[in-house]
Formats: structure tokens, C-alpha cells, sequence
């Protein structure tokens, strides 16, 4: 398209605009208030619209896009299979839906034996909440405040931000804080003593909720919506030895911190925890095409060798989808590429976010590792007030000025590109950052 004259370019977008204000219905949105930006490609850490404005993504779009744009063996895998077998159902056996099982697995903890695909994160969680269930025979879910599980039916409500709300159909839900130091619930002083006091509130939350009632635990491994809150030392393990005190299946929720978006294959690689059930979408193939599944422990899933599963989808496997996670994996294996998250993380994001944090009261904590960080803003370092939503929509415009797309969320900043950012990226996205916040320094 670059023979295509600048105005046509313009008008390009201009018409993708136009319908999408005329036919879209958005999602989480007020519609009338809607200004979204137009893209029409993309390739690594950047996309641009029809007329050639450019933008370094450091949002991922939704913390998603791990392996980049536009890799060549995702699209060429997607192809070929296109070519070969666009889809079957799921009660087949395909060649390729096997391979992608088994290269998922190859990753996970020990104990994990078989994966059941779904068509995205959220009914990933509703099915893996379904296991926990039939499994124990209980009927009790307990998930966080301050965490994000889906839009299905159960899945936002076991979410615990104010998305949960509007939408409390389901039941069998219960809630419980998690250890967030910055705003502790828990007046702690210190990760240990959070972690020690948010073990206790998850027990007695167990224990009036009625332990032979509860079927599972279901926890971001890393809050990612919510705030990206790495747990402190110890609370992922206690909680695991809570549930196992009272036969309650843990399921680690892994959608948006799986796959190399924390440096590790798994978040749950950071930690010394191994889960029942594992969710997972968005990184495993970084979205070339939907996509999301359960991990099942060996015990979970030998529960259905002889009792039938009652649930199922469409594309459960679905061709085109197994054959991007393939091709993904295999790439992210073969290129280094969650070691390139984990050195960049370590050595270029983190440090520069820290010297921001530094260098601008605006900015009450960062906090992040890999390639998975957040800026909390504050209007007053001293009382944590939060940043005023107004100004936060100040920041994202400001950034996409810039020619920086960002990820925003309530009185936060989420840095979050994908795994194949490059140094170089890095500091030009930390320039962008810094500007911007020193226009909201002076702002306040």
C-alpha cells in the first residue's frame, strides 16, 4: 500500500473510523464517548494506521501480543494449516491440536497431564471452575477483590473488581483480599508480614465459608488488570498448603501472566507452588487466533476416565488455533524469546522504571518483573491518594502523541510490551513515559 497516495491513506482510516462508530459495539465502554485509534498492521513491538503513523505498542493491545506482530513462522503455520484443514470438531483426533498439547505441557509443572482448549481466557475459567466443582463434589469458588477472570457468566463474577457488579448472576462465589502491600488491608509493614496476615484472612474466609463447601481457590498468579501485584515471598505456598489442608483444588489463573510475559514460561515459575488446574489464552499464541484451555493435573483429570466431562465447545482445539500455538511455542523457544523478557526486565525496564519512580512524585510505586510492570500514580505520595481518573486519560493521550500506545488502567500505567522488545524500544518508551510525567508533575 505505499503507492497508495497520503490522502486515500487518510481516508482509510477516516472510513475505518466511520463504521466503526456506525457498527461496532464496544466492549467496557460507554459507546457515544468513544475515539478509538485506527490500525492497519503491525510488526514487532509496533503498528501503525493506513497513513503510516507509527506506534511502539507497549500495551500488547490486551497484554496479549507476547511473540510480536506479524512473526513470519505464526503466520505461515496459520497458512498452511488454512490450506490443509481449517477445521474439524472436536471429538476428531488431529494431528495438530496434539502437538499443541503436548508443547504446552512440555512447560507446565510436573503432574500436569492433559489440556482441555476452550475458545478464550474467560471460558477457560468458567471450565476449569466446572472441574473444581465435579472433582470435589463441593460448590463454593473463592477468588480476589482487586482480580480479573473474564466476561462469561461465572467467570465475571469471580472477578473482583467493580466489572463483577452489574453482572452478579452466578453464584457460589465468595471473595477474600490478597496481599497488595502498597494498600495493605492488612495493616502490614513489611511483604512478610502482609503475606502472613492476607494466609490468615484467606483462612478464616475458608473456615466461615465452610471448608467441606469450598472447591477451589482461584487466584491470578500475578494480578494483572487488577494492579500486576507480584505476591510476596510465601503466599502463593501457603496458600497451596491451606488447600491442601482442606481438600480444595487451587486453580492458577494464568491468561494474561502466562507464556513469557513475567520471564518465565509460567508466572508460577517464580514461585514454588504447582497448581491443580491452570488457565491460560492471550500468550500462548498471543492472540493470531482465539484461543485459551485448561491445564488438568493428573488427578483431576483421571476424576472423567470413567465419568463423562459434561461440557464442550465448537472449536475446543480448533485447527487453525493448535497450529499458532505450535508455531508460537516452537519460536519462543527456538529465538530465546523469554529469556529476552526476563534480561529485559531485569536489566533495562525495570531499572529505568525505578529511576522514573525516583524522579517523579507522581508515580507512588512500581512494580512489575519480565516484561510485566505497573507506575501507580498518586496525586500525593504521602497519603497514596490515587491519580484522578481525568488526568490518567490525560497521560494515555498525551503517550499516543508520542507515538506510544499504553495501557491504561484506573490510577495506573501498565507497561507491558511484548516479549521481543528491544532495548533500544525500552528507551524510547521510557522517554515517552518521562515527558508525559513530567507534564503531570506539573499538573498536580
Amino acid at each position: 500500500m505505499t503507492d497508495v497516495p497520503q490522502g486515500e491513506m487518510d481516508d482509510l482510516d477516516a472510513r475505518a473510523l466511520e463504521l466503526d462508530r456506525t457498527h461496532v459495539f464496544h466492549s467496557w465502554s460507554a459507546q457515544a464517548s468513544l475515539s478509538p485509534v485506527s490500525i492497519a498492521g503491525g510488526r514487532g513491538s509496533t503498528v501503525w494506521d493506513h497513513a503510516g503513523r507509527r506506534y511502539l505498542d507497549f500495551s500488547s493491545q490486551l497484554v496479549n501480543v507476547n511473540i510480536g506482530y506479524a512473526h513470519p513462522a505464526v503466520v505461515a503455520a496459520i497458512q498452511e494449516q488454512a490450506a490443509t484443514l481449517a477445521t474439524i470438531g472436536p471429538s476428531t483426533a488431529n494431528l495438530t491440536r496434539g502437538e499443541a498439547a503436548k508443547r504446552i505441557l512440555a512447560h507446565a509443572p510436573s503432574g500436569m497431564s492433559k489440556v482441555f482448549f476452550t475458545n478464550g481466557g474467560a471460558d477457560a475459567v468458567e471450565n476449569a471452575m466446572r472441574m473444581a466443582r465435579l472433582h470435589t463434589g463441593r460448590r463454593k469458588v473463592i477468588s480476589r477483590y482487586r482480580s480479573y477472570h473474564g466476561n462469561t457468566g461465572g467467570a465475571v463474577v469471580a472477578t473482583g473488581d467493580w466489572r463483577r457488579l452489574p453482572n452478579e448472576y452466578a453464584v457460589g462465589h465468595v471473595h477474600a483480599f490478597g496481599p497488595y502491600l502498597y494498600r495493605t488491608e492488612f495493616w502490614a509493614t513489611t511483604p512478610e508480614e502482609e503475606a502472613e496476615r492476607a494466609l490468615h484472612h484467606l483462612r478464616r474466609v475458608v473456615q466461615v465459608e465452610g471448608p467441606d463447601d469450598v472447591a477451589a481457590i482461584l487466584l491470578e498468579t500475578i494480578p494483572g488488570t487488577a494492579g500486576i501485584m507480584p505476591p510476596p515471598p510465601g503466599y502463593l505456598e501457603g496458600v497451596r498448603a491451606l488447600a491442601d489442608e482442606y481438600g480444595i483444588v487451587l486453580i492458577l489463573d494464568e491468561v494474561m501472566a502466562g507464556f513469557g510475559r513475567t520471564g518465565e514460561w509460567f508466572a508460577l515459575d517464580n514461585y514454588d507452588v504447582r497448581p491443580d488446574l491452570i488457565t491460560f489464552a492471550k500468550g500462548v499464541n498471543s492472540g493470531y487466533v482465539p484461543v485459551g484451555g485448561v491445564i488438568i493435573s493428573e488427578e483431576i483429570a483421571a476424576t472423567f476416565d470413567d465419568r463423562v466431562f459434561p461440557g464442550g465447545l465448537t472449536y475446543s482445539g480448533h485447527p487453525l488455533a493448535a497450529a499458532s500455538i505450535v508455531a508460537a511455542l516452537d519460536a519462543m523457544e527456538h529465538e530465546g524469546i523469554v529469556a529476552n523478557a526476563k534480561q529485559i526486565g531485569a536489566d533495562v525496564l525495570g531499572p529505568a522504571l525505578a529511576d522514573l519512580a525516583d524522579k517523579h512524585p507522581v508515580i507512588g510505586e512500581a512494580r512489575g518483573l519480565g516484561v510485566f510492570w505497573a507506575l501507580e500514580l498518586v496525586a500525593d505520595r504521602d497519603t497514596r491518594e490515587p491519580l484522578p481518573s481525568s488526568e490518567v486519560g490525560f497521560a494515555k493521550s498525551a503517550l499516543l502523541e508520542r507515538g506510544l500506545m499504553p495501557f491504561t488502567s484506573e490510577n495506573r500505567i501498565h507497561v507491558v510490551p511484548p516479549c521481543v522488545v528491544t532495548a533500544d524500544e525500552v528507551a524510547q518508551a521510557v522517554d515517552a513515559y518521562d515527558e508525559v510525567l513530567t507534564l503531570l508533575d506539573g499538573r498536580l
